[in-house]
């Protein structure tokens, strides 16, 4: 006797509710007002997304980039921490500041 109840009315949602509170703030970053048109690009060259450096064929290809894992990857590696300085190289390979030892207090 299987089959659902006829006065059971579940609605299920669209999205998870984790999922739902992300895309909420998620916003297209770099919107850019008017490219160059190139007729050897995707779209004309219109449609372009400035952390994976890619063109798309339109504007709803692009959108759906934008909610996508990789690209989210890419802005939050983007937004992050800044590279690696020549300083840094020269600590981590033990060339850094000369220890002069500690100073001595003149009186």
């Amino acid at each position: 006797m299987g089959g659902k109840c006829p006065h059971r009315h579940v609605k299920k949602r669209r999205y998870s509710h984790k999922t739902a509170r992300r895309t909420k703030f998620l916003k297209p970053a770099g919107e850019m007002n008017q490219l160059p048109v190139d007729e050897d690009l995707p779209g004309m060259g219109q449609f372009y997304c400035l952390h994976c450096d890619r063109y798309f064929a339109n504007v709803a290809v692009r959108d759906e980039h934008f909610k996508t894992k990789r690209h989210r990857k890419r802005m939050k590696l983007m937004t992050g921490p800044a590279p690696h300085t020549q300083l840094d190289a020269d600590l981590a390979a033990g060339m850094g500041m000369p220890d002069n030892g500690p100073k001595l207090m003149s009186m």
